[in-house]
Order: structure tokens, then C-alpha cells, then sequence
């Protein structure tokens, strides 16, 4: 706790040093599992990169004490001697704790815990003007739970005490085979209302194909079970397996997976990202080429190529979450509009350990509706988007619209198109607003100045510099960018900072 408590003090005296000259900081973490372009200059950022250690494991308690840039599988790591685990595992082991705080986490075990913040006891906090606090449900508690989902734009979380639960060597997976969103839904219901399952989620690969995974954790294998890995280059990937799974079998089938392999079971290939790339460079997409290829296929490397390329900006990757009631509904519309499977889908409970926010500050004012439901389920929606610049963007439009239209939510940590008017009619601004008016933050850039996508200023820079239009041009050239971006990601180091004139973006 020392060497933290002095890595905070010096954290917090440049805090104050921004705030003193009232110049917007960004946060630096290192690395990012965000698709938005992010990039930081070197003169106007706070580098939380080496707060990165599990501090104390309390057995008693049931409670780790965490540094916000500690990723998922280092933590778990750290707790699992102690035959502990958290409640809700991000399921790419680089996300880390601080960003799933600061962001918006919800994952297979989400339908019992609700998002990951909600699995949070308590914070440290530096705050905008260079003041270190502690935040909880019962002291502070404005900022700790308005912080949850607030993308870094109130301050600096340097500290988090996370809840954890028993844990089991395994997890029990059962495959159920499923012909509609209908029955998926239908199928969420009775698995949620088992209170032996610890972990739901499932895969449409087809508007009339799918399956849904129900796990629990357990320390034996009954007989008959097989032990399936997914962490090994000789493994498969875990989406694909299911799919085999599914085509061999109309009946329920049941698995063994080690605990890790379950909770990163997604890892390589980036659920299904992966294929992507093979399909951009050409390549065989089979067993040996995935071996072969194995140390690319990880998220962390996937995540890095991405950034490099700049190939964000040509494919839709968004998380979003409707009604259950409404699900159908939108899966009709994904078939006409996104036309590409599979879709990952997950229930998530609304509420957790506090009924105090829907999910942090960030929640929709529909939050104030006593109808509103307890759950939602959440689409992964990832895949090529149009070609052309306008198309892509009012597609990702037109995908905003429809889920407001639904009631029901847009994650941002990926890319957000709506313009200032359409993001604050969804989010409370009112309150927001508030609350950095109160802990010094109105000098930091705002949730929608980090999340927005700036159409108009991207086409305003392309008519006004013949530089930047010939550059994109060449760019466009392939396979130009994703050799860049492979490169880049093969030799490793920073994907993030710059160097130059000073700029917030």
C-alpha cells in the first residue's frame, strides 16, 4: 500500500497541475479494449499504466483490493489460489478492472450479478482538481456511483475493492439447441430461474439456428461428461465448437471446461472477429491456418492490429440491449439491415447489488419508469459494415435509432454516431452535469466529446486538405492497412501515445 499510496500522491499532484491551468487530461492506460480510435498526446495525459497490481486478497472478507489497470485474467489469477473468483468475469482477459468500472461490462454472469460495477464495494478516486477521495455506497456515494460508466470524464480511479465469490476447478456447460430468438429467450427465463446455473449466454448462427450455454461451477465431472480446453493454439475456437456441437446433436449437450478456459473461452478469435481477418488477407480459414496463426487470433494482438490498420471504421462492432418482449422484433431487424451471423446474445440484469442507478451515472432517464424491465438482452453485432464512408455511418445511425426506438441501450465503448441533441434526449444530462460541477470536472471533456464519432468533421478535413484525402486514398489500397496494422501488432509496444502539439481528441 505504500508504493501505491505514493504512485497516487504524485498521480494526484499532476492532476492538480491540469486543473490549476484548467487543461483537459485524458486518461492513459496503456492499452485499450475500446474500438474507438483512441490516441493520446504526450502533454495532456494522466499515465495510470503502472497501477497494475492485485494489492490484497481478503479471505475473509471475500474481497480483492485491485488497481484499475489490473486486466481480468491477472486478476483472476491472483484470486483463484484462494479458491476465489469474481462474480462477473470480463470475457477478453485484457479488459481490465478500472475499465469495466468506468466503462460498461456485462458478461455471461451478468443475468445473476448485473454489470461489473455492480460488483464493486468501494473506490479511491482522484478527483479533478487533484483531491484523493474514497467512494462507496455510504460515503460519497454521489460520485461512486455516478463514476460507474462515465468513461474517466469525473476523474481518476486509482483503487477498487471487488466483491468475489467461491470458485470450482470447472464449469458444467450445458448446449441447448434453439430455433428462434423466441426460444432463446424462452430458454433464458428457465435458466435464470435455476438457481444452480452461474453463467448464461448464447450464439445465433442463424435467424433460425442457435444455441444457449448454461454453466455451473463445480469441482467434479460426472460420468460420461468430456473435458473440453479452449485456451490452447491445438484447441478450437469456442464459437465454432458450439456450432459443432449443435450440428451433431439435437439434444441438450453437456461439457466439462476448466474454469479459466470457460471464462476466456472467447479470447482467441475475439468471439468470432477473427475470421475477418482471415477472409481481408485471403488466407485458408481451417485448423492448421488457426494453429498456425494462433498468436495473432488473441485479443490483445487483435486489438492492436485494429487500432494500427484503422479498420474500426469499416466494420460495425457494437453491443446493445433490448427487452426481452422486444427481441424478436429486432433480430427481424438485423436480419434485413446487419445480414450477418452470428450474433452473441446475453442476458443482463438491470439491477445488482444497488438499485441506486440503472447501470452508473450514464443511465437512461427511462431509469424513472417503474415498468421498465429487469432484464435485458444484450446482441453482439459484429461484422463488415457498407464500403462507403456515408453508408456506414447512417447504417450505425439507423442501428441507434432502432434500439432507442425499443427502449433499449447502446453500450459506447465502441463507436457512438448520435449527434449532442439525440445523446443527451437519451442520457441524464441534468445530473451529469451536476456532478461535475460539484467534483471540479467541467474542464475535462464530457462522456459524448470521448465517445462521438465527428462525421462532419472527418468530411470537412477530407475537402479541405488534399493531403489527407490522398493519404486515405492510399490507404484504401489493399492490403496496405492491414499489413500496417499486422506489423505493428507482430513487433508490439505503445499503440496509443503520440508525440507533438498538444491536442485533446
Amino acid at each position: 500500500m505504500e508504493q501505491h499510496d505514493a504512485a497516487v500522491s504524485l498521480l494526484a499532484s499532476h492532476v492538480k497541475q491540469f486543473y490549476e491551468r484548467q487543461k483537459p487530461f485524458r486518461i492513459y492506460h496503456g492499452s485499450t479494449n475500446s474500438t474507438r480510435q483512441s490516441q493520446y498526446w504526450v502533454d495532456n495525459l494522466v499515465d495510470i499504466s503502472k497501477l497494475s497490481n492485485v494489492l490484497s486478497v481478503d479471505t475473509n472478507r471475500k474481497v480483492a483490493l485491485v488497481e484499475p489497470n489490473v486486466p481480468m485474467d491477472k486478476l483472476v489469477y491472483a484470486t483463484l489460489p484462494y479458491c476465489l473468483v469474481p462474480p462477473v468475469v470480463m470475457e477478453f482477459p485484457g479488459i481490465t478492472a478500472g475499465g469495466g468500472f468506468a466503462g460498461t461490462s456485462g458478461e455471461s454472469s451478468s443475468f445473476r450479478h448485473g454489470f461489473f460495477d455492480r460488483t464493486v464495494n468501494s473506490i479511491e478516486m482522484v478527483l479533478a482538481n487533484g483531491e484523493i477521495i474514497k467512494a462507496s455506497s455510504t460515503e460519497n456515494s454521489d460520485i461512486f456511483y455516478g463514476a460507474a460508466a462515465s468513461f474517466g470524464t469525473l476523474g481518476v480511479t486509482t483503487l477498487l475493492e471487488i466483491q468475489l465469490i467461491d470458485s470450482k476447478s470447472f464449469v458444467e456447460l450445458i448446449y441447448y439447441p434453439v430455433s428462434s430468438v423466441k426460444e432463446a429467450v424462452r430458454k433464458f427465463e428457465e435458466a435464470t430461474a435455476d438457481p444452480l446455473n452461474d453463467y448464461l449466454d448464447g450464439i445465433l448462427f442463424a435467424k433460425d439456428r442457435g444455441v444457449i450455454c448454461a454453466g455451473r461451477l463445480t469441482d467434479t465431472i460426472k460420468y460420461g461428461i468430456k473435458v473440453q480446453c479452449f485456451s490452447r493454439a491445438t484447441d478450437p475456437w469456442f464459437y465454432l465448437h458450439a456450432e459443432k456441437v449443435l450440428a451433431k446433436s439435437k439434444d441438450p449437450v453437456t461439457e466439462a471446461i476448466p474454469l479459466v478456459d470457460y471464462l476466456f473461452r472467447y479470447d482467441r478469435g475475439g468471439f468470432w472477429v477473427g475470421t475477418y481477418a482471415f477472409q481481408y488477407f485471403v488466407t485458408p480459414f481451417n485448423r492448421i491456418t488457426r494453429w498456425a496463426l494462433d498468436s495473432f487470433m488473441h485479443t490483445r494482438v487483435m486489438y492492436h492490429a485494429l487500432h494500427k490498420s484503422g479498420h474500426s471504421k469499416n466494420y460495425i462492432i457494437q453491443d446493445v440491449a433490448v427487452p426481452y418482449e422486444r427481441a424478436d422484433e429486432f433480430v427481424d431487424y438485423l436480419h434485413v439491415s446487419f445480414r450477418h451471423y452470428p450474433l452473441w446474445l446475453c442476458p443482463l440484469r438491470q439491477t445488482g447489488k444497488s438499485d441506486s442507478s440503472l447501470y452508473g451515472l450514464m443511465a437512461q432517464k427511462a431509469k424513472a419508469d417503474p415498468n421498465a424491465p429487469t432484464m435485458l438482452l444484450n446482441f453482439g453485432i459484429w461484422g463488415p459494415g457498407p464500403t462507403r464512408r456515408r453508408a456506414f455511418v447512417e447504417t450505425n445511425r439507423a442501428l441507434e435509432r432502432k434500439v432507442h426506438e425499443l427502449k433499449g441501450q447502446k453500450w459506447l465503448y465502441a463507436h457512438a454516431y448520435y449527434t449532442e441533441a439525440e445523446f443527451w434526449d437519451i442520457y441524464d444530462r441534468k445530473e451529469y452535469d451536476e456532478l461535475r460541477a460539484k467534483y471540479y470536472a467541467t474542464y475535462l471533456p464530457s462522456v459524448y466529446d470521448k465517445v462521438k464519432v465527428d462525421v462532419a468533421a472527418e468530411e470537412r478535413a477530407m475537402s479541405e486538405s488534399w493531403t489527407i484525402w490522398l493519404l486515405a486514398m492510399f490507404w484504401s489500397i489493399w492490403p496496405l492497412s492491414g499489413l500496417y496494422g499486422a506489423f505493428h501488432a507482430a513487433i508490439g509496444g505503445d499503440y496509443l501515445k503520440l508525440h507533438g502539439k498538444e491536442k485533446v481528441v
